[in-house]
């Protein structure tokens, strides 16, 4: 069914098709055989294939909900790579992130390491103190800044910081 629902969004972007695997290529060209046994053969075989892709993971099917789930979960990272998510609709402009803390932690040199949920961590790029230590539970708000990103832990001062991971 995702494949047909897939298909049915990707036939209306139909000049994309260079971009396509030659798997789902094959299904999409099911459509244009004007036999009625031969197009259910064709579609048959097809979504055979690329089920079995998908079970092997060449072939990975996703939401467009779950493309921005993706596309949130890397925020702080520099990947060329997510513009695959953006067919469709013009990427959402994200600028900063608000999330809970899962884990913090300070390093020898006073700085905080801090683990997000959703698996991000980001660590302290200056020397600001901060007057409470943030703890599990705590909000923390990243936002871009003209030379990298800001890390605000429960409302205080912000921090600069760079993810690691």
């Amino acid at each position: 069914m995702a494949a047909f629902a897939l298909s049915s969004a990707a036939s209306a972007a139909e000049p994309r098709a260079a971009a396509r695997t030659a798997t789902f290529q094959n299904l999409i060209d099911c459509k244009g055989k004007t036999e009625a046994a031969e197009r259910l053969a064709c579609y048959d075989a097809a979504v055979s294939s690329l089920d079995v892709a998908e079970k092997q993971g060449d072939i990975v099917v996703v939401d467009r909900e779950q493309a921005r789930a993706a596309r949130r979960q890397a925020f702080g990272f520099t990947l060329p790579s997510m513009a695959m998510f953006d067919r469709g609709e013009k990427p959402e402009d994200l600028d900063r992130v608000t999330t809970a803390v899962v884990r913090a932690y300070q390093g020898g040199d006073r700085r905080w390491t801090v683990e997000l949920e959703g698996g991000a961590v980001w660590a302290q790029n200056d020397s600001e103190i901060l007057a409470r230590p943030p703890k599990a539970g705590s909000k923390a708000e990243i936002r871009k800044a003209a030379m990298g990103y800001f890390m605000n832990l429960d409302g205080q001062r912000a921090v600069r910081a760079r993810r690691v991971r």
